[in-house]
């Protein structure tokens, strides 16, 4: 999960999974909005790991 900065928003958080990363940016499958989306990574504020237990 990530938080980050948004124009219209002062915070969001969105449920991704990153798919690549680049110098600035970084794009990743939105579960939110269910496409691929693009972040600057400048107006991230937090990324928290979710791991799933695949032996349950």
């Amino acid at each position: 999960m990530i938080k980050y900065v948004v124009k219209d928003d002062p915070i969001s958080k969105r449920r991704i999974k990153v798919e690549q990363v680049g110098e600035d940016s970084f794009r990743d499958y939105c579960y939110l909005r269910r496409s691929n989306r693009t972040f600057k990574i400048n107006y991230i504020l937090a990324l928290v790991p979710i791991i799933l237990n695949v032996n349950s």
